[in-house]
Parts: C-alpha cells; sequence; structure tokens
C-alpha cells in the first residue's frame, strides 16, 4: 500500500477567470466542495453574478477579435506548449481529481492521459484546416471558386461532475483551434478540477480572455447562453439539461453539441472466455464508480452458461478493495457526491421493488479510516428484464443487472428498441460472424467488441444516438464542425 500525498489539503476560495485575471468574485452566494474519500471541505467556490457572466463574454468576445487572425502555425504552438504543460503538471492534475471526484489514481492518471490526447487531436485538427478548405480553378471561363472555414466567436463549455477534465479538453482545445475563445462553466461536484486544468492551460500563454472560467450552474449557463455574442454550446451532462439548452439553442438560433446520459448494455455470447469477461464487467460496471457515461449496468447473458458467468463476476467483484483513491490498493473509490450515493440507493431499491433480486450486497460497505466518505460497494442484482423502469434508466453508480436473453435477436431487441438512449453497447464473443452483425445491427453510437469501455481515440467522435446525443456535431475532433463555418468564394479575373 502507498499512500499519495495530496496536493492541497484545503484549495481555499476558488476564483473566476475572466479576461486573464484571476478574480475574486462579489457573489454572496459561496458554496463548499467536498473530498468523497473522507467528506472534509476542501475548497468553497462562488455562484457567479450575472455581471461577472458578462463580463466573462465581453472578455471573450474581445479576445476572439485578435485570436481568429493568430496564425495557425502560432495557435499550434501554444496547443503544442499546453500538451507540454499537461505532461508537466500530470502528477499533479491526477492528485487534485482522486481527490475532487472520488476515482482511484490509476482512473485519474488514465483521464489525464485522454486530456492530453485530445490537445494532440487538437492540433491535428488545427493543421486539418488546410484540407477542409477546398479550391477550383477554371469552374466556368475565367472563373475560380474555393470554400474557406472560419471561426464563429465565443462559446460556451459546459463540462459535468464524472470527468471534469476529460469533458474540458473534449471541447477547449478543439475552439482554439478553429480561433474561437470559450467561456467554461464547470459542475459543482467538483470544481477544484476544473480551476485546476484551467490554471495549467492560464501558464501556457494565450492571449487574456481566450479562455475565461465562470463558476455558478444552470442558471448561469443559460444567461451565458442568451448573451448575443455567445455562438453556441458544447455541453456533457445530463439529457433533461440537455433538452433544455437544446430548446434554448432553438429559440436563439445557436449551435449545440449536446451529449446526455446513456443505458448501455453488455451482451455475453456463449462462447465467449468467461474468465475474461468477468474480469472486464469490473471496469464496465464498476469503473469510475459506475458514473461514466459509457459505462454499462444492463449485463444480457446469452446461452446455458449463465450460472457460471454469475458466479465468476460476483468472487471477482466482492475482491474490489473500497479504498482513498490516492492509496494505490485502492480498486473502487467513493461516489463523487451524497446526493449522488443516494440517488443510486434510492435506484437499487427500485429495481428490488420491480422484482430484480439481490446477489451481491454494496450498499453498507465498511471502509476503515474513511467512515464518512460517500461509498457504495459493487452491486450485482438479476432478474432483470427490459420491462422494468430501472432496465431503460442508468444507475449511473457501482451497479450491475443480470439479465438473460434468448438469443442475439432478443438482445439486439432490447438495446434497439427499449430504451431511447444510444451511448454505447458491447458484446463478448469469439466469433467474428457474431460481432460483424451485433456492430451493424446495435443502435448505438459507440461499440464495444470484446472491450469494457467502448472508449473512442481523441480523433474520432463520441459517436452517441437518440437522446443520448443532441446537436449539430459531435464532441472531440467532430466539434470542429460546431466552431467553424463554411464560406464560399467566386471570384472572375478575366
Amino acid at each position: 500500500m502507498t499512500l499519495l500525498p495530496e496536493v492541497k489539503k484545503h484549495y481555499g476560495r476558488l476564483r473566476l477567470l475572466i479576461g486573464g485575471e484571476w478574480v475574486e468574485s462579489r457573489s454572496p452566494k459561496i458554496q463548499q466542495t467536498t473530498n468523497p474519500a473522507t467528506g472534509e471541505v476542501i475548497a468553497e467556490f462562488p455562484e457567479a453574478t450575472p455581471e461577472e457572466a458578462r463580463a466573462a463574454v465581453e472578455a471573450a468576445a474581445r479576445a476572439f477579435e485578435d485570436w481568429k487572425d493568430v496564425c495557425l502555425r502560432d495557435r499550434a504552438r501554444l496547443l503544442f506548449d499546453l500538451r507540454a504543460k499537461l505532461e508537466e503538471r500530470f502528477g499533479e492534475l491526477t492528485r487534485i481529481l482522486v481527490q475532487d471526484h472520488g476515482r482511484t489514481i490509476g482512473e485519474a492518471e488514465g483521464s489525464v492521459r485522454r486530456v492530453i490526447e485530445n490537445v494532440e487531436s487538437a492540433c491535428s485538427a488545427a493543421y486539418g484546416l488546410v484540407k477542409m478548405n477546398e479550391h477550383l480553378d477554371q469552374l466556368a471561363t475565367g472563373i475560380d471558386q474555393w470554400l474557406v472555414w472560419e471561426p464563429l466567436g465565443p462559446f460556451l463549455i459546459v463540462t459535468p461532475g464524472n470527468i471534469p477534465m476529460h469533458a474540458w479538453s473534449s471541447f477547449v482545445p478543439y475552439a482554439l483551434a478553429a480561433g474561437c475563445t470559450v467561456v467554461v462553466s464547470p459542475s459543482r461536484q467538483d470544481p477544484v478540477a476544473a480551476d485546476a486544468i484551467t490554471r495549467a492551460a492560464a501558464e501556457v500563454g494565450f492571449p487574456p480572455g481566450v479562455i475565461n472560467l465562470i463558476h455558478g450552474g444552470r442558471h448561469i449557463n443559460t444567461h451565458i447562453l442568451e448573451q448575443p455574442e455567445i455562438q453556441g454550446v458544447g455541453f456533457i451532462g445530463s439529457t433533461a439539461a440537455g433538452w433544455d439548452l437544446f430548446r434554448l439553442c432553438g429559440q436563439l438560433g445557436k449551435r449545440s453539441s449536446l451529449n446526455g446520459n446513456g443505458k448501455n448494455h453488455v451482451v455475453v455470447m456463449p462462447d465467449a472466455d468467461y474468465d475474461q469477461v468477468a474480469q472486464w464487467l469490473l471496469r464496465s460496471c464498476f469503473g469510475m464508480g459506475g458514473q461514466r457515461c459509457l459505462g454499462s449496468d444492463n449485463v444480457v447473458v446469452i446461452g446455458d452458461r449463465y450460472d457460471e458467468l454469475k458466479e465468476k463476476f460476483v468472487a471477482a467483484a466482492s475482491s474490489l478493495r473500497l479504498g482513498y483513491g490516492l492509496d494505490t490498493s485502492t480498486d473502487l473509490g467513493p461516489m463523487c457526491t451524497p446526493q449522488g450515493r443516494e440517488k443510486v440507493l434510492q435506484w437499487i431499491e427500485r429495481a428490488l421493488g420491480e422484482g430484480a433480486a439481490m446477489v451481491l450486497d454494496g450498499r453498507s460497505p465498511a471502509v476503515p479510516g474513511y467512515e464518512g466518505g460517500y461509498f457504495l460497494g459493487p452491486t450485482i442484482l438479476e432478474n432483470g428484464h427490459p420491462d422494468m423502469a430501472t432496465a431503460r434508466e442508468e444507475a449511473f453508480g457501482p451497479v450491475a443487472v443480470l439479465m438473460r436473453a434468448r438469443d442475439l435477436d432478443e438482445a439486439l431487441e432490447w438495446i434497439n428498441t427499449r430504451t431511447n438512449y444510444g451511448h454505447s453497447a458491447c458484446l463478448f464473443t469469439e466469433s467474428g460472424r457474431t460481432a460483424r452483425r451485433f456492430t451493424r445491427e446495435a443502435q448505438v453510437g459507440n461499440i464495444g467488441i470484446n472491450v469494457a469501455i467502448p472508449q473512442p481515440y481523441a480523433f474520432f467522435p463520441l459517436g452517441s444516438k437518440k437522446e443520448s446525443f443532441l446537436g449539430m456535431a459531435k464532441s472531440r475532433m467532430a466539434s470542429m464542425r460546431l466552431f467553424l463555418d463554411e464560406k464560399t468564394v467566386t471570384a472572375r479575373w478575366t
């Protein structure tokens, strides 16, 4: 066991970044954020005033007038410098993420690595603008025509509580590569993590106002989006909040990329390696405390080996060690907030009331030394059925529900018709024919074949479907279409 040191015990009162200056908010509304493993307060943060939000928008608008004209190689150089800064701060950022969110140090390292990959991808996207532009000589006699992509202006970026740094990187570097500026509004669940990555970016030397940070929540998000200079929003969070932003963008005529909830399935075929599947399911169902949009809680078992899989899965889950994520021997950290923990407990109770049966009960785990933490142990239910409400709503906690299906036809029918969400679906099999059919027929945006989490690399979009995504451009590399607009030029010189 190695207990890594906390970067700080307490981070004080967080500030706002407006126009290149870290300023104290004048808001009387101050909230606290806690370490999920201990329940201890680690920072205070303000709910920004409308005037402060307006100042951030004005700063972003002023900065855009110069930033859009910064030459491509200079924008790219700053993004490369950002990558170097994140590598330099890698250990610090991972430990802050553990302390503020609750995940394990290994999960935090993976998340910050995804952040760096997004910055690398944004560098590629910047240089890729050359290939996006098109030119045609002699379209007609003496007439040339060409297409150029231009940055739109300032954007609102809203990040969620489960992936505060990764979500930041799914939009911000691409906006900067495109020549846009941003006002970032992070979740109130883990503001220290958002503050830390913003501070790292601010040290790189981006011009004042290119990146701005405002704490506040839905009220402030709406206010920012309503400002005329803001061109649209990049958002990862709940579908309910996404729908509100989508409707507002429609009313205002603004662009959006809105990533919401999921209800993901893992399908286990009888030819799969069940020893390996049991280990994969640990990550799929319990990784990051189950608080990930590409995780799964519906485990659909096909064939007559159900009892074998249940036994192996329960044995593997029972071996997971709960604790503080800065302890390198910890396998499963706490939930991010006590409210999130309570929602999962209520979800489990509803599932039991709908006919599910408890197989492994993680509702009251003992975690010596961390009695104030927001812990839930791995929980496995069985007798799941797609007619249950809980089979259509994500638990968003360390929960797995075992379900029996007659065959792949039935499993696909459940995935495609019994939920309005379409983030991901995974299949465990040794059959290429079965895998190919599943890949083609499952109506979700991210498919996994013998992988626990079908996480696309940064230069692929998060290809979610149905109510898991609303808007006109997916996140990551695909968000370049959010931040850019086409202009065609037709010229005659004869």
